[in-house]
């Protein structure tokens, strides 16, 4: 059995890779630097609002760490319930084989994945802790950027989701610009025109959307791409592009011609119903006193507009921000599926298939960090917007 390994600071050490190794090494460098980068800008964000003395904020912090830990666990454990996994059936062919190199294997297994310490162990081990009492590289976890090592493919969990991350994260943002331009606009539009022409249109098409599918609208695109215009619509990248693991100026270009799909069809359902919350949450804003009082003073109908009820009107907007990433990436999944997409829900589906513990526990603690730091952008955008939340932040 072929050792892969996992510690960054001998894999850097080692001359000549493979070719798909060394893809994978550079890949996963740049998720561990990604995720400590993440790590220590939350921390950084945390020190200066704390010295900005933001009490609303500071609460919201001191949640973070403690939230944070209780996922961990909760991943871990849950991950872990179902009896057996990929390295427990290993083992059990392996041993029904039974000769010596299956022997071997099995302590092989048994030394990679820890399998003789406690379930205890391997969670500090997996978290990272461990590595604050022997800063040795091999006990390097979550908190310095180590995903763990994947039991199914036997390899540094960053390797193996490489820069599928990077990727994810960057179609959700897009997804999530795309949903506001559009949502934002229109909603104000249905709200100040109500009952018009354009309002029934425009609620007629936000139901519609809301009602169909994304991974149906996926399909439907790319038969329409396919059938009347030759080209196809599926995946981030070219051909000659999908296969080259460095990054060019050519290969952003690419991406940026491909990622619109993907954008349009997690964002449409997304879209349709943002457009609904912002046309009820503006009428409620404009029907109360304090809009008839401004119109009787005379203050001019856009100014009114958007300094008061649009800017009170975005709290659902803002508020929801911090469930909108975990949303994308797992409900973006199947979407992914069928755009062959190389995003992380394809992987993540097959790593909690597989019973692969690491690999579906980390992208899942991945995915509760974007939810957790969503959360606090979500609440730094509320005390710009509203002057109330602020002043009752600091009431205590």
């Amino acid at each position: 059995m072929v050792q892969v390994e996992s510690d960054p600071a001998n894999l850097s050490a080692q001359s000549g890779l493979p070719g798909e190794l060394q893809e994978n090494y550079e890949s996963g460098r740049l998720l561990g630097f990604f995720l400590r980068l993440l790590i220590i800008g939350g921390v950084g964000i945390g020190l200066v609002l704390i010295a900005l003395r933001h009490p609303f904020v500071g609460r919201r912090l001191a949640l973070m760490i403690p939230t944070l830990a209780v996922i961990s666990v909760i991943v871990f454990i849950i991950v872990q319930l179902p009896p057996g996994d990929y390295v427990a059936t290993k083992v059990m062919e392996f041993e029904m084989q039974g000769t010596a190199a299956s022997t071997q294997a099995i302590e092989d297994l048994r030394n990679d994945f820890y399998l003789d310490h406690s379930l205890a162990m391997r969670y500090l081990r997996w978290v990272g802790l461990l590595w604050f009492t022997s800063f040795a590289p091999e006990d390097m976890g979550l908190l310095q950027g180590n995903m763990g090592l994947s039991m199914e493919h036997n390899r540094s969990v960053n390797d193996v989701v490489g820069d599928r991350v990077v990727l994810t994260i960057f179609v959700s943002t897009a997804t999530l610009l795309f949903t506001w331009a559009l949502a934002l606009p229109i909603g104000i539009y249905s709200a100040v025109r109500q009952y018009s022409t354009g309002d029934y249109v425009v609620t007629f098409l936000g139901f519609l959307g809301m009602s169909v599918p994304g991974f149906l609208l996926a399909i439907v695109l790319m038969y329409a791409g396919n059938h009347w215009f030759g080209v196809s619509v599926s995946g981030l990248f070219s051909p000659e592009f999908a296969t080259t693991p460095e990054w060019s100026w050519a290969k952003a270009v690419d991406l940026l011609k491909h990622v619109w799909l993907p954008v349009v069809v997690l964002g449409l359902g997304g879209t349709a119903g943002m457009i609904r919350v912002m046309r009820a949450n503006l009428l409620d804003e404009l029907r109360k006193p304090y809009v008839t009082t401004a119109r009787a003073k005379g203050v001019r109908p856009l100014t009114l507009l958007f300094k008061y009820p649009v800017r009170l009107a975005l709290n659902p907007f803002v508020s929801g921000l911090g469930a909108l990433f975990p949303q994308l990436i797992s409900g973006g999944a199947i979407v992914a599926l069928v755009l062959s997409l190389p995003m992380v829900g394809p992987v993540m589906l097959d790593a909690l298939l597989a019973e692969d513990v690491y690999l579906a526990g980390s992208i899942l603690v991945v995915m509760s960090l974007l939810g957790v730091v969503g959360t606090l952008a979500s609440d730094l955008l509320l005390l710009w917007l509203d002057p109330r939340i602020r002043i009752g932040g600091g009431a205590r």
